[in-house]
């Protein structure tokens, strides 16, 4: 293996070691934002870590079996098998060592807006709603309904969602690295409930996905005098009230436009802090939006677009068939899909995304 990269994972045992030391400092303990940002790096390094220290644990067995095989025939064959599982053991380091998107680890805000086609847009809006919900369950998520304004029928005409990991994930077990791949305009082409001639109609409705920012997190500050804040009332299904005090929050950030709206708190307080923490998050990723655009940074998916108004993905009820179009991923469980059976799709993104930083670190 080359020295570039045994120093790259030398490095990386070091900080790790570093980081174990600083969590279990009183000034770490006591803030749950600094265990949270400190356990998220924790597990970054730790994949590396644990390839690292396997792949030396085999180094020094297959020297201490080559000098002991002249004597002993037992040895030579053990040296025999650990040259045969040297390569593996290197080339997961070195796949272990590729940089990845720093924010996979991170929890996840999700928005959903019905798109052009009316009614049936805002069903279809409701099916994506249920399929993340369905799907976050399944990796064992929580999620929260932040904001929503639905229709008279059902459907959605915007919701925000956070979905987060229970502790600190592992990087490629973390909820941005999965869902990171959503933001887009799905398709939907299906026989709306509303059309009495069986006509097929294409409806959309648009997705966007940003990494969740700590509370403490000192790369985006908010001036106080850059926000607009409006208090109003919650409204449910229908325009009707959830409660009978002005406690839903709708925050403006004047200098770039992003308006954000929160209702699920149960106070005009905790709406404020939720709504600032959610503007944050979505300065967070326009900034590392920018950075990747202006580096062309490694770091950041090329899978994943940065591009809202493309069209990532079609669902076709009448022939039961999920499409997804960045990969040429297709199947025919689109029903399974919809009731949160989405992992195959994903790492159809997830695999395309890995095939790519890797051939992009081989040059």
């Amino acid at each position: 293996m080359a020295d570039e990269q045994f120093s790259a994972a030398e490095k990386a045992l070091e900080e790790y070691r570093d980081i174990e030391m600083k969590m279990s400092s009183p000034e770490v303990t006591s803030s749950p934002d600094k265990i949270r940002k400190l356990g998220r790096r924790h597990a970054e390094l730790g994949v590396i870590v644990s390839a690292y220290l396997q792949y030396k644990q085999i180094k020094e067995d297959l020297e201490a079996a080559k000098e002991m095989a002249a004597e002993d025939e037992e040895f030579a064959q053990e040296a025999d098998r650990l040259e045969e599982e040297l390569p593996a053991v290197e080339e997961k380091l070195r796949v272990a060592l590729i940089p990845r998107d720093p924010d996979d680890a991170r929890d996840t805000i999700m928005e959903i807006k019905a798109g052009a086609g009316g009614e049936e847009a805002a069903l279809f809006a409701g099916d994506l709603l249920r399929m993340y919900l369905r799907y976050a369950e399944k990796r064992g998520w929580t999620t929260t309904i932040q904001s929503e304004n639905s229709t008279e029928l059902g459907g959605i005409k915007d919701v925000q969602i956070a979905i987060r990991a229970k502790g600190n994930p592992t990087p490629e077990e973390g909820v941005w690295a999965s869902l990171k791949y959503e933001g887009g305009v799905h398709r939907v082409q299906r026989i709306p409930v509303t059309e009495s001639q069986g006509r097929i109609q294409t409806s959309a409705a648009g997705v966007i996905v940003f990494p969740e920012a700590d509370d403490d997190n000192d790369e985006i500050e908010v001036d106080p005098k850059d926000l607009k804040i409006d208090i109003f009332m919650s409204s449910g299904p229908g325009g009707q009230s959830v409660n009978t005090t002005y406690s839903a929050v709708r925050m403006t950030h004047i200098p770039t436009g992003i308006v954000v709206s929160m209702q699920d708190e149960k106070s005009q307080i905790q709406n404020r802090a939720a709504a600032l923490k959610v503007l944050k998050s979505r300065l967070l990723a326009m900034k590392h939006e920018q950075e990747a655009a202006e580096a062309a940074d490694m770091r950041h998916s090329q899978v994943r677009s940065m591009d809202r108004s493309e069209r990532i993905r079609t669902y076709n009820f009448p022939e039961n068939r999920i499409v997804d179009h960045r990969t040429n991923y297709k199947a025919y469980n689109l029903d399974q899909v919809l009731d949160g059976d989405l992992q195959a799709v994903i790492d159809s993104d997830i695999q395309a995304d890995e095939a790519e930083r890797m051939s992009r670190a081989e040059h």
